[in-house]
């Protein structure tokens, strides 16, 4: 395994993950963000990847509906898709991460459907290029976060990986544990950040290994299906911030660095 952070989409952030000893950055885009200065720097991170020996690990997409009312594809969202692929090839990441929509109107089944739909085309697309499609399971804007859907989906699209965090898992009340024995041998790409409940209720997400997440446990059953992809430190708290931030991403690397023992 690898240990690497979700990191801004800029130059100077290869340079930051050298100096923390982490292998490789990856990048997010919301469905907020503006892509266009990405696009056209992507010539020059490459440059930076090349010349810090940092991977990008995986290029992400959040948020957006990809799947409108009538159960039919949106386009725009397809092509957005197809050039983040695009651009993971530039910058030889290896994993494309996304999710699905659901949309109320519809049944569970037809869902389901439109979802394999959209996932059987970038799955193609990215066989093509040599990118593997992962979905997430953060439930922003995405159903496909469960066993439930990961039996029809992709129990239905054998090559369709899974981007997991177990945080996500522990706020909504699932077994994360369970997920990673049944699920690890799809997994590609593994999110690290910390998770606290408190009287049954969402407290903070601090660092990694400074929280409830049973780490030792489930980076063993990781090992245990074969795991071998990244795992990506998110720093994500609203109270982890400037100095005391960094203090906790370097806390987390420290923690974590051990576990890495292939």
């Amino acid at each position: 395994m690898k240990l690497g952070i979700i990191a801004a989409r800029q130059t100077e952030s290869f340079d930051e993950a050298r100096e923390l000893g982490l292998q490789f950055v990856e990048f997010t885009c919301n469905v907020s963000d503006d892509l266009t200065p990405f696009f056209s720097s992507i010539p020059e991170l490459r440059a930076a990847s090349e010349r810090t020996g940092v991977a990008v690990g995986s290029i992400g997409r959040w948020g957006p509906d990809r799947i409108a009312a009538d159960g039919t594809v949106i386009e725009e969202e397809l092509q957005m898709s197809y050039a983040l692929i695009d651009a993971a090839v530039e910058l030889q990441c290896p994993v494309f991460v996304c999710g699905c929509n659901y949309v109320e109107e519809r049944s569970y089944y037809e869902n389901v459907t439109s979802a394999i739909h959209f996932f059987n085309l970038l799955i193609a697309y990215g066989e093509q290029k040599g990118v593997r499609i992962a979905t997430y399971n953060c439930h922003w804007n995405s159903f496909v976060v469960d066993n439930q859907a990961w039996s029809l989906i992709h129990g239905h699209l054998p090559k369709l990986g899974i981007k997991y965090d177990p945080s996500h898992a522990r706020y909504a009340g699932q077994d994360y544990l369970k997920e990673a024995r049944d699920w690890g041998s799809r997994f590609l790409h593994v999110h690290l950040k910390g998770s606290v409940i408190i009287d049954g209720k969402r407290f903070d997400d601090p660092p990694a290994g400074l929280d409830q997440t049973d780490w030792p446990t489930f980076i063993a059953v990781l090992y245990g299906s074969g795991y071998e992809g990244g795992l990506s430190i998110e720093p994500h708290s609203q109270v982890w911030k400037g100095e005391l931030g960094q203090k906790g991403i370097q806390y987390t690397i420290g923690y974590m660095k051990p576990f890495l023992l292939s």
